[in-house]
C-alpha cells in the first residue's frame, strides 16, 4: 500500500542504488504500472533542463512511476540498460524496456508516454 501511496503523490523517485532500482521496478511490475526513467548526469545541461518537465510529467500522469537515475551515481543500472547518452528517457512495462528516447525533446517524450499508457491500459483490459 505504501508504494501505491507514493505513486499517487506522483513525484519523481531518485534511484540511489541497484537494490532501489530493482525494488521499484518489481513493485511497478507487480502493480501493473508503466515506468518512465530519466537517465541523467549532474554535469549534463540538457538533463538538468529536463528536470522541471519530468516533474511536471510525474504530476500529470498519476498511474505511471517516474524514476530518475544519475548515470554516474548508479552505473550498474545505466550499464545494464546500455545507456550511452544523456538525457535518455526509457519507457518500461512489465519490467522490460519498451521504448527509448535520447535527447531533450519534451513533445516526443510526452507522445511516447501517451502511447505507452494507451498500450498498457489496452493490454490490461484484455
Amino acid at each position: 500500500m505504501e508504494g501505491q501511496q507514493q505513486l499517487k503523490k506522483s513525484k519523481v523517485v531518485k534511484i540511489e542504488s541497484w537494490e532501489s532500482w530493482e525494488q521499484h521496478i518489481t513493485d511497478a511490475t507487480t502493480k501493473g504500472y508503466p515506468v518512465v526513467v530519466h537517465f541523467s548526469a549532474y554535469w549534463c545541461m540538457p538533463s538538468i533542463a529536463m528536470n522541471p518537465f519530468f516533474k511536471e510529467l510525474a504530476s500529470t500522469y498519476q498511474d505511471v512511476l517516474f524514476l530518475n537515475v544519475d548515470v554516474d551515481e548508479v552505473k550498474e543500472v545505466a550499464s545494464k540498460l546500455e545507456i550511452k547518452a544523456m538525457p535518455t528517457f526509457l519507457l518500461m512495462n512489465g519490467g522490460a524496456p519498451v521504448d527509448k528516447t535520447v535527447g531533450a525533446n519534451p513533445d516526443e517524450i510526452r507522445k511516447r508516454i501517451d502511447r505507452l499508457i494507451h498500450q498498457t491500459h489496452y493490454s490490461n483490459s484484455i
